[in-house]
């Protein structure tokens, strides 16, 4: 893409600060600089990834956040929505992926709202470039694991601090969304969170001592059987050591949740029908989730607010659309009606509210 086209594609703004993707072909990347970091691992930034080329915006834009251990290399999904009318972003949250430095502890926080930041600099950059591209402000938002819960705490945040950024927002797309601590009932006891923050207060950067499975790592990459083509540095097959600090921010963020939010938009929350963390049950880590527990899912799916599906997409890995071709097919399937369906139905009301009267 020449500068005078992506100037062009900016409404006219300087376009030097987007420079194209080392990951990725075809994609650019724009840092997005982040006050002091209240972990004490400065500097800090996070990444914005958008697709390279002609600005579909039709219908709006989708806005993608990653989960533990991962970062943005999805272009199917990408490709999805941009053959939809929807200009594609996705961001790399500080510490991670694209945004992961040396002197970083990867993918680490002690509190998921220092996150609002980067998402509040990415919506506002996404609501600019859509206008800018004569599209409608509307960003559905997706998220996968992790990110489903940072995003989903994060939206009812901003629906009562910032209404008007929030207004921009029309949908909720959740990919397999971290709403619960996995494994053992007596792990989400409350002696068991009393301990974990004490341990978090004394040493947030201790790592815990399980080491997590390779398996689901080795079953999506392409050099061990999988599909996929993704940088092992920045998404190692084991995921990266977890620590007291991050595990407690994501409890609390659990407990927030648990409570009950308010997104305030129609929500989707896509998963597996079925978890396999005992590998003598019957299954394989092709047709499973195997990093997390879909009743989980299911039962807090609840908490997001009202106009809450869940789809369970039949031997559905745990990140969906990196399911096995028939499956993930089907997961689109079921976006796609929801675009078309909840979506859409939204988009025609607000048409209508707008025109007024004829």
């Amino acid at each position: 893409m020449t500068a005078s086209s992506s100037a062009a594609r900016d409404g006219g703004r300087s376009a030097a600060t987007w420079q194209p993707d080392h990951l990725l072909d075809r994609y650019e990347v724009l840092a997005l600089p982040l006050g002091p970091d209240p972990d004490g691992e400065d500097p800090i930034t996070a990444t914005l990834v958008r697709k390279a080329g002609p600005e579909p915006a039709v219908h709006g834009a989708v806005l993608y956040i990653h989960g533990f251990t991962d970062y943005f290399f999805h272009e199917p999904l990408a490709d999805f929505f941009h053959e939809r009318g929807y200009a594609f972003y996705a961001l790399d949250l500080r510490k991670c992926g694209r945004s992961l430095q040396p002197q970083h502890t990867a993918h680490f926080t002690t509190d998921l709202r220092q996150y609002d930041e980067e998402l509040g600099h990415a919506l506002e950059v996404v609501i600019d470039e859509t206008r800018a591209a004569g599209g409608p402000q509307r960003v559905i938002v997706a998220a996968h694991s992790t990110g489903g819960l940072i995003t989903s705490l994060w939206l009812d945040r901003l629906r009562s601090g910032s209404p008007d950024l929030h207004a921009a927002v029309c949908g909720l797309l959740l990919n397999s969304p971290w709403f619960d601590l996995q494994g053992s009932p007596i792990l989400r006891t409350l002696p068991v969170s009393l301990l974990l923050r004490g341990l978090a207060a004394v040493g947030p950067k201790a790592v815990l001592p399980q080491e997590l499975s390779d398996g689901y790592g080795r079953s999506i990459h392409e050099t061990t059987g999988g599909e996929w083509a993704f940088d092992l540095a920045l998404k190692p097959m084991g995921g990266f050591p977890v620590t007291f600090g991050f595990l407690n921010a994501v409890r609390r963020g659990h407990a927030r949740l648990h409570r009950g939010v308010d997104v305030g938009v129609p929500s989707l929350v896509l998963r597996s029908d079925k978890t396999l963390f005992n590998r003598a049950q019957p299954g394989s880590v092709d047709d499973a989730d195997v990093v997390l527990d879909v009743r989980h899912m299911s039962r807090w799916s609840g908490c997001l607010g009202d106009r809450v599906a869940v789809v369970p997409i039949a031997d559905a890995r745990h990140d969906v659309v990196l399911s096995v071709p028939h499956v993930r097919e089907h997961a689109y399937r079921e976006i796609d009606n929801w675009l078309q369906g909840t979506l859409g139905v939204l988009a025609a009301a607000q048409s209508d509210s707008t025109a007024g009267p004829a």
